[in-house]
């Protein structure tokens, strides 16, 4: 296969992956942060559930997980996907596993906070939803900014597990040329894609360390 049409195709495949990616982020971060303030509420009937939950989304793979919503509606409740609805079970499942992983990270940051500076807002008059916004916030972004970066370059190399329910992004196409071909270049054209992938993702999330830097 010419390297023109190999790449195109992979290409292809790729852009897929960056929307996989991309949707990922854009939801699970703010859910997560919702599902880390109700694992950390005090009433049992919110708290709860939500520890259920986070358990289940880390317990289990993500692999099972997209399977599940993809195929439950049908097995599960008899209903009818509509088209498209692949890709839709892709983000779904996405960001419930995601945002699980994402709301355990913000709650050590928020807990790890010292208890006086809550005690010094108050003193200047801040009320709670000030305090945490204006002075918690910040400081918790900064502390959490390491493992959210690991957790985002293994996003990256999850997309390819969207091929479990025939989603092709570019570990699917790869495979799929490799398997026409007999030949290993795609596959290894393909991990350069990937490394590519997380090394700008890496850059990015170096650069977002460096801006939180004056919390030091």
């Amino acid at each position: 296969m010419e390297w023109t049409v190999l790449l195109l195709k992979l290409s292809e495949g790729m852009l897929v992956s960056v929307e996989i990616f991309t949707l990922t982020l854009l939801f699970s971060l703010p859910l997560g942060l919702f599902v880390a303030f109700g694992r950390m509420a005090k009433n049992p009937l919110i708290r709860n559930p939500i520890k259920i939950y986070i358990s289940i989304m880390r317990g289990t793979p993500l692999m099972l997980q997209l399977m599940v919503v993809y195929f439950g509606p049908y097995y599960i409740f008899g209903l009818t996907t509509p088209r498209g609805y692949r890709f839709i079970a892709v983000i779904i499942g996405f960001v419930l596993n995601y945002a699980a992983y994402f709301a355990e990270i913000y709650r050590g940051g928020i807990e790890s906070m010292p208890v006086g500076q809550y005690e010094a807002a108050k003193v200047l008059g801040y009320n709670r939803t000030q305090t945490f916004i204006k002075i918690i916030l910040p400081q918790v972004i900064k502390r959490i900014l390491p493992p959210v970066t690991n957790e985002v370059i293994t996003l990256v190399k999850d997309t390819s597990l969207a091929f479990v329910i025939s989603v092709s992004e570019m570990f699917t196409a790869a495979k799929a040329i490799a398997s026409a071909q007999t030949s290993m270049l795609p596959f290894v054209v393909a991990g350069i894609f990937y490394y590519v992938f997380n090394f700008i993702v890496a850059l990015v999330m170096e650069w977002m360390e460096n801006k939180f830097s004056y919390f030091r």
